[in-house]
C-alpha cells in the first residue's frame, strides 16, 4: 500500500534477467522468465504462485521466482540493476512506478502490443509515466467504513454516509471502552493513505494542501477526537491496530482495507459489513485512494525476454486470473466490465468494487514528488491531532519542516 521513499535506478543496457541469463540484446527462444515480488507471506505468496504457474504453462516457460519483504524490495532492486541482473518480470507497488518509469528502467508496454483497454482509470493512471503505460495490476484495494452490525443495530444506527452523520454515530457508539471510530492517523505512509478519502472527497489537492477544502477534513478528524469519539491513540495506530481494536469491541466502526477482511473472518463473533467512506455533503462522490501492486517489464536489453516477459504481464491481468486473484485475496479486479460478475461471487466486497470505480492514484498528479506531499500530510495531521496547529495552519507549518 505505502509508497517508498524516492531513489535512483541506472538502467541496464545488456544481460538479461535470471541472473544474467539473457543473451545478447535480439535474444531468441526464452524458455525460463525471472520474476520478483513481495508476496512472501502466506496465504498471498502461494496463491500469487498459482496465478504465475498457470501463465507459466500457457507461455511454456518455466519460472524463477523471488520473493522479498516489502520493505527489502526497493532495496533489491537497486542491488540487481548495479548487477545487470533486474529481472525478467519485477512487480511494483502502485506508487512506486512512475518514479521508476522516470529512470529509464522499465519498458513501455505498447512495445508489445499489450491491450490496456477496459482497465480502471485510477490504475492505468498510476502505471502511466509520459503518456505511457509501464505495467498492469490485476487486482487493487481501497478504504471504507466497516462498522459492527450488531453494535449498530442495538443502538438503532444506520450506517454513517455524511461526515455529521459519522460524528454522530461516533458519538452515539461511544460507551464505556468502546469508542465510535478507530482509523489510523499514525505518522508515516500509512495515516496519509487513511486521510485521502476525506480530502479527495470534499474537493481537496495534493497540490494545494492548504486549502479550506483540505482543512474541512482535517477539523472532521479533530472534531472526532475532542469530542472524545475517537482515541487518542490513533496518532500511534497502524491500519492492523484500529482492526485490531474493531475486533476487540474497542470500536463500533473503523476505515480500513479489504486486506482486513480474513482476520475479520477468523472472528466470527464479530459481526460486521462494509459502506463506502462518508462524504462532507450529500451529493459528493467517494473518492478514495487507489492500492495494490503493478506488474512490469524492467529493460535488461534483450528484446526476445523483454516481449516474454510483456506476454507474462498480460496473463496476470487476464480476465480469469483478476477474477480468481480477487475472489482468493479480497481485491478488487481492474478491468470495470468484471465488477458486477465479482460482486455477485464475493458480496461482501460490494462496497470496495464501488469505491475502486472512482478511486485515485496517490501518484496522478505529483508523480514523483508524491512522497513528499504524504509527508506533509502526515505530519499536518499529527500536529492537528497533538494540538499544535490548526487545521488552517497545520499544513502551512508541515511544510515548513
Amino acid at each position: 500500500m505505502a509508497a517508498v521513499a524516492p531513489f535512483a535506478l541506472t538502467a541496464c543496457a545488456g544481460g538479461g534477467g535470471g541472473g544474467g541469463t539473457g543473451g545478447g540484446s535480439e535474444g531468441g527462444d526464452v524458455s525460463s522468465l525471472s520474476i520478483l515480488d513481495y508476496y512472501n507471506n502466506e496465504p498471498d505468496k502461494s496463491l500469487v504462485q498459482e496465478t504465475l504457474d498457470a501463465c507459466a504453462t500457457e507461455l511454456g516457460v518455466t519460472l524463477e521466482r523471488e520473493t522479498v519483504p516489502g520493505k527489502d524490495l526497493i532495496q533489491k532492486v537497486l542491488q540487481r540493476s548495479s548487477s545487470k541482473t533486474l529481472p525478467d518480470v519485477l512487480m511494483l507497488d502502485n506508487p512506486d512506478v512512475q518514479e521508476i518509469a522516470a529512470t529509464g528502467g522499465l519498458s513501455p508496454l505498447s512495445e508489445y502490443d499489450v491491450d490496456t483497454s477496459g482497465f480502471s482509470e485510477g490504475i492505468l493512471e498510476a502505471a502511466t509515466y509520459e503518456g505511457e503505460v509501464y505495467g498492469l495490476a490485476p487486482a487493487v484495494n481501497t478504504l471504507a467504513l466497516f462498522y459492527n452490525t450488531e453494535v449498530l443495530a442495538a443502538a438503532g444506527i444506520e450506517p454513517p454516509e455524511t461526515w455529521e452523520e459519522l460524528k454522530t454515530a461516533a458519538a452515539a457508539l461511544t460507551t464505556g471502552e468502546q469508542y465510535g471510530l478507530a482509523l489510523s492517523a499514525i505518522a508515516t505512509y500509512e495515516g496519509s493513505w487513511q486521510f485521502l478519502p476525506f480530502m479527495w472527497t470534499n474537493g481537496g489537492d495534493e497540490t494545494e494542501l492548504d486549502s479550506p477544502e483540505v482543512a474541512e477534513g482535517l477539523q472532521l478528524y479533530k472534531d472526532l477526537l475532542d469530542e472524545g469519539s475517537m482515541s487518542s491513540s490513533v496518532i500511534n495506530w497502524s491500519q492492523g491496530d484500529a482492526k485490531d481494536q474493531f475486533v476487540a469491541g474497542k470500536a463500533a466502526m473503523m476505515i480500513n482495507g479489504p486486506w482486513q477482511i480474513p482476520s475479520l473472518n477468523e472472528n466470527p463473533d464479530v459481526t460486521w459489513d462494509v459502506v463506502q467512506v462518508p462524504v462532507n455533503e450529500e451529493g459528493q462522490t467517494p473518492v478514495a485512494p487507489l492500492g495494490g501492486e503493478v506488474w512490469t517489464v524492467p529493460v535488461t536489453g534483450d528484446d526476445a525476454r523483454q516481449a516474454k516477459a510483456a506476454e507474462m504481464v498480460e496473463c496476470i491481468s487476464s480476465d480469469e486470473n483478476q477474477l480468481a486473484l480477487a475472489e482468493a485475496r479480497y481485491l478488487v479486479p481492474t478491468r470495470t466490465e468484471l465488477a458486477d460478475e465479482y460482486v455477485e461471487r464475493v458480496p461482501s466486497m460490494a462496497a470496495f468494487t464501488e469505491q475502486v470505480a472512482n478511486a485515485r492514484s496517490r501518484t496522478g498528479q505529483l508523480g514523483e514528488e508524491w512522497p513528499e506531499a504524504a509527508t506533509t500530510i502526515y505530519t499536518a495531521i499529527q500536529l492537528v491531532l497533538t494540538g499544535q496547529a490548526t487545521p488552517e495552519e497545520a499544513f502551512e507549518q508541515a511544510a515548513q519542516g
